[in-house]
Order: structure tokens, then C-alpha cells, then sequence
């Protein structure tokens, strides 16, 4: 019995669950520091998987997410300079990172014997060996 006192009154902190007060805008917050926090356990989960350093798109993605919603939380709610510019300029190296990540996606050849996806300076599949063929550049026409 103590222990279920001890639980509840850990978990209900002056009556209110964690001891926080919640809120539309309490639960905003938390779900964004949920969102950007996740990224790190994605990463690591991608690193070990591949036994190298790995950082996916979804990262990206989850860092921008999170960092949005963390700067609607400070806006409206926590009214807090530290918080407002901490996260008000985040935002733009995670859209950098993405523009370079699905650049550099779209420029991987396809092997046209075996179908894998290949870096876009090989001249050869990784998997099965067959000459790739670059992509072609559209040429814009020449003004005369």
C-alpha cells in the first residue's frame, strides 16, 4: 500500500499529473520537445544499424517540425524572449539540410541490370558491377 502512495503521489504532485498544470499549450509544448527530441533516437537507431554515421531526412524533418512547434509554444504561450529566439532562426539550416538531402537523392543513378540505387559519381553498380549511365543535364538554349 505504501508503494501505491508513494506512486500516486509522485505521478499526481499536488493534484496535478507530473506536477504540471496542464494546458492546450502545456501539451503543445511537450509534444514538440517529444518531436525534436525523437531525432536523436532516430539517428542513433540509424547509426547502429548501418555501423556508421548516419543522418536520414526524417531527421531533418523532425528537427524542423519540433523546433516549429517549440517557437509556437514560446510565441503564444510562454511569452519568453530566450525561448522566442532560441527557436526563431533553427528553422532555417534544417530547410537547408533538406534541400541538399532530396538534391543530392534525386542526382543517384539507377543500374539498369540489377535496379539499385547508386551515388551519383559511380561509374559502375555497387551490387552487380554494370556501367552506369550519368543523367543527362537539360541544357538551357543559348541566347543568340
Amino acid at each position: 500500500m505504501a508503494m501505491m502512495d508513494w506512486l500516486h503521489g509522485w505521478l499526481f504532485y499536488h493534484g496535478h499529473f507530473l506536477g504540471v498544470e496542464w494546458g492546450w499549450w502545456k501539451v503543445v509544448g511537450w509534444t514538440g520537445n517529444a518531436i525534436f527530441s525523437s531525432r536523436f533516437v532516430l539517428q542513433w537507431y540509424a547509426t547502429e544499424k548501418k555501423k556508421q554515421v548516419v543522418v536520414p531526412g526524417i531527421f531533418w524533418w523532425l528537427s524542423l517540425t519540433g523546433s516549429l512547434v517549440l517557437l509556437a509554444y514560446s510565441l503564444f504561450y510562454k511569452h519568453d524572449s530566450v525561448f522566442i529566439f532560441s527557436f526563431a532562426f533553427s528553422w532555417i539550416p534544417y530547410v537547408r539540410n533538406l534541400i541538399i538531402h532530396y538534391r543530392h537523392a534525386e542526382a543517384h543513378l539507377s543500374c539498369p541490370d540489377c535496379g539499385t540505387r547508386c551515388p551519383p559519381n559511380y561509374n559502375f553498380c555497387f551490387a552487380c558491377g554494370a556501367r552506369l549511365t550519368p543523367k543527362v543535364k537539360a541544357s538551357n538554349p543559348s541566347k543568340t
